[in-house]
């Protein structure tokens, strides 16, 4: 596995593991296959693993500390604070503030079963609080020991560059793929090249689509959350799957599969993809991406072949969620 530099000195596999459908969000999921997924990831160099106090809530984090046991060291461990929750699961709205944020913190390093995170995230910007006094907070964990690195996710370009200033951002993590390009019109990905910012890319496979797994919506569990998003309505669903096939055909003539390439577009421009997946199967099929050599004109192919102005239906996270944009 090849590895990549996040900001000034964290070193992560090029290709990380999103571990948040294994507890959440995505239908059911098997446990026992889910830690041995995890324990493959290692095996195979998948080191860079991410998680985050809200999947389940904090099921995810305690799964990821079963999993990782005496094999603590071999991985580079993320997490993120997210919108306030009560110790039995009860969540607030967002809380962007230090003494949240140190709360958090300690309750994460409990489940996760480790003394240190080596990358926190604050999971979305709180309008209610200004930045600088959330990455202050986060900085102080620095300070403390019990984080490496901090970074932000789906932050603007005009947040970054104030969070930043505050104290170094080892990375930001926003969506990104193929099927989800605002980060290169919005300026986010211009402004972290331009600061040093490592930038972790989740739902780079666009939550499966770009995959050959989820070729119509009964594929998907009942309770799978993505049957409430945009893309996922049978309209959209199925005028998107005709741009999947475009990629579908460069993908054959790279010998790849479309997962592969997708995930190779987003490796040739520096990023770090975290697809998420329970099986590890599909794992192995991530990680052979590294192996997939794209040319310039590849790139451009790519991109082509979905414009913006084809791809039916809003990515669905700025509406559930809201970013600070």
């Amino acid at each position: 596995m090849k590895h990549i530099n996040l900001g000034d000195g964290l070193r992560v596999s090029a290709i990380g593991l999103g571990a948040m459908g294994m507890s959440s969000f995505y239908g059911p999921s098997n446990e026992q296959e889910s830690i041995a997924t995890l324990r493959h990831a290692i095996d195979i160099g998948v080191t860079f693993i991410d998680t985050a106090e809200a999947y389940g809530p904090f099921e995810n984090e305690k799964l990821i500390g079963r999993a990782l046991g005496d094999r603590r060291g071999e991985v580079t461990l993320a997490t993120k604070a997210s919108s306030e929750t009560d110790d039995d699961g009860t969540v607030h709205g967002r809380n962007g503030s230090p003494e949240y944020i140190r709360r958090a913190c300690d309750r994460s390093l409990r489940h996760l079963g480790t003394d240190v995170i080596d990358l926190y995230y604050l999971h979305r910007v709180d309008p209610a609080v200004p930045i600088e006094e959330s990455v202050g907070g986060m900085a102080e964990l620095v300070e403390a020991g019990k984080v490496r690195h901090i970074g932000l996710s789906e932050a603007s370009a005009a947040t970054i560059r104030r969070g930043h200033a505050v104290h170094p951002l080892a990375a930001v993590q926003s969506e990104f793929s193929l099927f989800a390009r605002d980060v290169l019109h919005n300026g986010e990905k211009s402004t972290m090249d331009e600061l040093g910012i490592g930038f972790v890319a989740f739902s780079p496979l666009g939550r499966g689509v770009l995959t050959n797994g989820i070729r119509n919506l009964g594929d998907l569990a009942p309770d799978d959350a993505r049957r409430g998003l945009p893309r996922f309505q049978p309209e959209a669903f199925s005028a998107n799957q005709v741009l999947v096939d475009r990629v579908g055909a460069i993908a054959a003539e790279k010998g790849a599969t479309v997962a592969q390439v997708a995930l190779a577009w987003l490796l040739a421009q520096g990023v770090v993809p975290i697809p998420g997946t329970r099986r590890r199967t599909r794992l192995d099929e991530n990680a052979g991406a590294t192996d997939v050599s794209l040319t310039g004109d590849d790139l451009r192919r790519l991109a082509d072949a979905l414009p913006h102005e084809e791809i039916v239906g809003h990515r669905g996270v700025t509406a559930a969620v809201g970013t600070d944009r």
